[in-house]
């Protein structure tokens, strides 16, 4: 047992399975399997990092089962024929060398279908293909899907399958087509179904696999058998609570059947729907979810890992960063007080010091672990080790999700991570870079996220490094983003970078501005320029005038405002944090926007999670609106789509939140030395665009 956080790394079991630790890597879909849902070297490397990290379970993400009505993403691993089992084995054994153990999440999607994939899954079938020519015809057709009607769609599509019909997918955060037709599955099907489940649990075992768990949650497949929102069947399958989980007993029954009945088998269960928390009086709640645990358990579930919510209102199982650490933990204590399997738990836990203190206290047996270990795979191994203070923090930013979502129509690309540019990138960038700097001098101008992840990779690879960072402090944008209430986390990544270039001997001159002196007398080999970007100002009429500011002029608190009207123009995630910030500190805000939606391009459940609160603050928006004017008491606007429109808004204050452009470097100190550009310095970008290039760039160093 670790002397540090001894609970944590305390051996539980499941079942017959002895797991080495309390830390779990709870499945998360990222896309990293092959084309044809087998196991390759892309799979194998993310997995057996995050058991080389010192995770004691891993668990796969979603794991297909029925390639003809179950799809959910192009590169979903599967279980569905003998052909899965080779690259099972391989990851098995990969996670087993390392000491771990590995379940496998059998996984269907029900309503949540993306039916684009069955249909290139059938007619590969139909002549006997699974290879890459079908996906890369998908992927070319796929820019002109919307030339086609969707009943035209609907007629050679497949209809997606539930427990009931009549109830679509409400997915805005993804390319599933919301008006696909859903219909009830007869009983022949659901008994097809249940063997598929079962077949797939023996084909893991086959593998190698210490044990499977099935997917009762997030609003996938089972849980639309056991949610009386989506299940309105009159037959065994429907109406009481024993009957919505019969599907569920069967599927174990049938497990046992053929894998024995001492083969591990785990269920992920959302302990409550939370969809009144979204204003919709529908689903079940904890008090149910205490039940259905309950009989879980008695079905033979050996291992409850909770979530909770569906896709309707993900912003409850995938947070965004407004969420408070540990949001959800007594939820796992209500069921692990009602059952006597152990119980896991997710939940914004993201410090080794928060996880102790939740099994200390009871709210959960063991520590299930997705997003921050996608920021950190190393995150168990440095807590084990004392060094928790390096460990890379999740932000809760949701660029995991969003990546993975617009990647898989991207050409099936695995998602990403915005702190971490390793993540699913384990076989282009190994751990330890190969130490080419030789002490060799690096300079690095600025020390935002760009410059901070520049200068500690440029370290690892064994040059000297200065970062040269005119602030009292590091951070750049990043602290404005971090401003606004329950936005802190944000400003973790560059905390921890800030902390692990020390570590590496990262010299951080703050208050030191880049001048040609200072930086010539370290006679660097490279410079990196990580200058960030100013806001934009057009020279729109009023500009100059005295009530008109930048989002930076309020988020650094260089300007305060208290009962005032404020007039924000642009909704990008800037000027949504920076309206946030506004009401929060007790002002009106009133929000121009020239395209036809508030925050265009911007992330769903960032939408869903700042626009709701600003619209109890009573902010008022102005979509197709073109600011024309600016007056010391109003702004002017012009219709975009009705240009003989205008409209005066009153206001106090004018923000301008249109973007920013490159800070830019002078060429005399470009001139000193092989000068790159990283972060904002080369576009305007979020976090990931600004790590990822600086991780690419200073790994690219000779």
């Amino acid at each position: 047992m670790s002397e540090n956080f001894p609970k944590l790394f305390e051996p539980f079991n499941i079942g017959t399975c002895e797991i080495p630790n309390r830390i779990t890597l709870v499945p998360m879909l990222l896309e990293v399997a092959e084309l044809d849902g087998t196991a390759g070297d892309r799979c194998i490397a993310y997995y057996t990092e995050r058991a080389k990290g010192g995770v004691g379970l891993i668990q796969t993400e979603v794991t297909r089962i029925s390639d003809w009505t179950g799809c959910t993403g192009p590169r979903q691993l599967s279980v569905t024929s003998d052909r899965c089992i080779p690259g099972l084995t391989k990851l098995a054994d990969s996670i087993h060398k390392e000491g771990s153990k590995i379940f496998v999440q059998l996984h269907h999607p029900g309503r949540q279908t993306y039916q684009l994939i069955v249909m290139v899954w059938k007619l590969s079938d139909v002549v006997g293909r699974r290879w890459n020519g079908w996906w890369k015809l998908f992927f070319g057709m796929t820019k002109y899907f919307d030339y086609f009607e969707k009943p035209f769609l609907h007629k050679i599509y497949p209809r997606t399958v539930s427990a009931s019909g009549g109830i679509p997918a409400n997915l805005a955060c993804s390319p599933i087509d919301e008006t696909q037709k859903v219909r009830a599955l007869t009983h022949w099907e659901i008994e097809k179904l249940e063997d598929e489940f079962a077949q797939g649990a023996l084909r893991c075992k086959k593998a190698g696999i210490d044990g499977v768990q099935l997917h009762c949650s997030h609003g996938y497949f089972l849980q639309q058998f056991i949610s009386p929102y989506t299940n309105h069947r009159t037959d065994e399958y429907g109406g009481s609570l024993d009957n919505r989980l019969r599907i569920v007993k069967n599927i174990i029954d049938k497990i046992h059947v053929l894998c024995g009945p001492d083969y591990p088998i785990s269920a992920r269960l959302s302990a409550d729907e939370y969809y009144r928390m979204f204003g919709y009086d529908v689903g079940y709640t904890l008090a149910d979810g205490v039940e259905i645990a309950k009989k879980l358990e008695s079905y033979g579930i050996q291992h409850l890992e909770l979530s909770c919510g569906t896709y309707d209102c993900m912003n409850a199982w995938c947070e965004p960063t407004s969420f408070d650490l540990g949001w959800r933990k007594e939820n796992g204590k209500a069921i692990k007080e009602a059952v006597s399997i152990p119980v896991g738990n997710t939940g914004v836990i993201r410090t080794p010091e928060q996880a102790e203190k939740l099994i200390e206290e009871g709210y959960q047996d063991t520590i299930g672990l997705g997003r921050p270990l996608l920021a950190d795979p190393y995150w168990a191994k440095k807590a084990k080790e004392g060094r928790s203070n390096e460990i890379n923090r999740c932000l809760s930013c949701l660029y995991c999700l969003e990546s993975m979502m617009s990647n898989a129509l991207a050409g099936g690309l695995p998602g990403q991570c915005a702190v971490n540019p390793r993540t699913c990138n384990e076989l282009e960038f190994p751990l330890e870079p190969a130490k080419v700097g030789n002490g060799r001098s690096v300079v690095v101008i600025g020390a935002g996220p760009a410059g901070l992840m520049a200068a500690r990779t440029a370290a690892q690879k064994g040059f000297k490094v200065t970062v040269f960072e005119k602030a009292p402090k590091v951070g750049g944008q990043i602290l404005l983003a971090a401003a606004p209430a329950h936005k802190y986390k944000i400003g973790w990544v560059t905390e921890d970078l800030e902390t692990q270039c020390k570590i590496l001997g990262v010299d951080i001159r703050l208050n030191t501005e880049a001048t040609v002196d200072n930086v010539k007398e370290l006679a660097p080999a490279y410079i990196f320029n990580a200058t960030g970007g100013v806001p934009i100002t057009p020279k729109i009429p009023g500009y100059d005038l005295p009530n008109v500011y930048t989002p930076n002029q309020v988020l650094d608190g260089s300007v305060k405002f208290k009962n005032k009207k404020i007039a924000v123009i642009g909704s990008g995630m800037t000027g949504l944090e920076t309206a946030e910030y506004l009401v929060d500190t007790g002002n009106k805000v009133a929000i121009v926007e020239m395209a036809d939606e508030i925050a265009p391009g911007t992330w769903i459940q960032h939408k869903v999670d700042v626009i709701p609160k600003l619209e109890q603050a009573g902010t008022e928006f102005y979509p197709s609106w073109k600011l024309t004017e600016m007056r010391k008491d109003s702004v002017e606007v012009q219709n975009t789509e009705i240009p003989e429109r205008f409209k005066n808004i009153p206001c106090d204050a004018i923000i301008m939140s249109l973007g920013v452009r490159p800070t830019g470097l002078s060429d005399d100190i470009k001139k000193i030395a092989t000068t790159i550009d990283v972060g904002d310095a080369i576009k305007s970008g979020r976090i990931a665009s600004a790590t990822h290039t600086a991780y690419r760039a200073a790994m690219a160093l000779k």
